[in-house]
């Protein structure tokens, strides 16, 4: 049985349809203003401090990276191993560009003793496989100078150009400090004005 005060209570007053849309409208925005600010905020923290993008801007790394390539860069959580392609700040020896950021490959490791003969590497005067090495033609054929033997200290990698005979490296500015490396290439994103994806 329904009470007869309760049944004679004043119904409460209906809500119009604009007042119940009208904070849903604006709880949208302010989500959606939310969600583009928390990913612009993301965004930049991957870029600072996990991945960026770089533009290759010569043909020391031809054929391996061609010139105008989009490459993404790891900056943390990588590993240096001999033959990973690396972005790093131009070291101040490098007297012979103007570009804050190059790329070249790890071919000698902290505590090695590297030189070469004739366009093989010898790495503690043995000769080192190069697999990533393609056949070199043009420009980028290894000139005849051989690398001064040299022993790379503590924290040190001896950098090379894949187009041996067309790249600033090692050969010309001595080894590179791992405080001058910005990351590794993990995978090109852009070439000949397309996407193209190929990872390392």
């Amino acid at each position: 049985m329904i009470d007869s005060n309760e049944a004679r209570a004043p119904a409460p007053p209906a809500t119009t349809t604009a007042s119940v849309r009208k904070p849903a409208w604006r709880r949208q925005v302010i989500e959606w203003a939310a969600v583009v600010v928390i990913a612009v905020l993301v965004a930049g923290g991957l870029r600072a401090f996990v991945v960026q993008s770089f533009y290759v801007p010569t043909g020391s790394m031809l054929p391996t990276l061609q010139i105008g390539d989009r490459i993404i860069v790891l900056k943390i959580g990588y590993t240096i191993r001999r033959g990973d392609i690396i972005v790093f700040r131009r070291p101040p020896a490098d007297t012979d560009t103007a570009d804050a950021d190059l790329v070249k490959r790890v071919i000698g490791l902290p505590g090695e003793t590297i030189s070469s003969v004739r366009g093989t590497v010898l790495i503690n005067g043995k000769p080192l496989k190069e697999p990533w090495l393609p056949i070199l033609t043009g420009s980028c054929i290894e000139a005849a100078e051989n690398i001064a033997t040299t022993r790379i200290a503590p924290h040190h990698y001896f950098m090379m150009g894949d187009c041996r005979g067309n790249s600033l490296d090692s050969r010309s500015w001595g080894t590179l400090s791992s405080s001058y490396i910005v990351g590794k290439v993990e995978v090109i994103i852009w070439r000949f004005g397309h996407p193209y994806f190929h990872w390392f």
